[in-house]
């Protein structure tokens, strides 16, 4: 008869496999974020949160939005499955340079929060004259060079 070594690596992968198995595949506040033009969009899905409960505000270019969901209580409750997570969550985002922070708004509905967030005016592309001297050689009319601010 073999006899089986024991592995305390084999065996923390196989604890840590399960234990994912089980987390949620997604966080409490999915998150989508495009840009769309001359703003950036995040929607976040918040079903079944009170709209008086979302706080959002903006420092040092962090973005944070809190929001409450209320859990079901009582003492008659027996639990058979419980998955839908309820207390307060929080997403934070960090701005770049290229945003308007003071143009920045958001609406719920649907269960779905949406902040709009505009490009800033420095950060948008346009274009730049350049004016040639009438006393070189070639042609002496002006001249548009394309040109935008990068973004970050």
């Amino acid at each position: 008869m073999m006899a089986t070594r024991y592995d305390p690596f084999r065996e923390m992968d196989r604890v840590f496999n399960s234990v994912m198995r089980q987390a949620p595949t997604s966080p409490a506040m999915p998150l989508d974020l495009y840009r769309d033009g001359d703003s950036f969009s995040a929607k976040m899905d918040l079903p079944g949160v009170d709209p008086s409960s979302i706080d959002i505000d903006v420092e040092d270019r962090t973005l944070t939005v809190r929001a409450e969901r209320a859990g079901v209580t009582g003492d008659d409750l027996q639990w058979l499955t419980r998955e839908r997570p309820a207390g307060t969550f929080a997403r934070q985002l960090t701005l770049g340079d290229g945003v308007s922070l003071d143009a920045i708004s958001a609406a719920y509905r649907d269960g779905v929060l949406t902040l709009t967030i505009p490009v800033a005016e420095t950060a948008k592309p346009r274009k730049i004259s350049v004016a040639v001297d009438a006393g070189t050689t070639g042609d002496s009319s002006a001249h548009t060079i394309e040109g935008g601010a990068q973004e970050s």
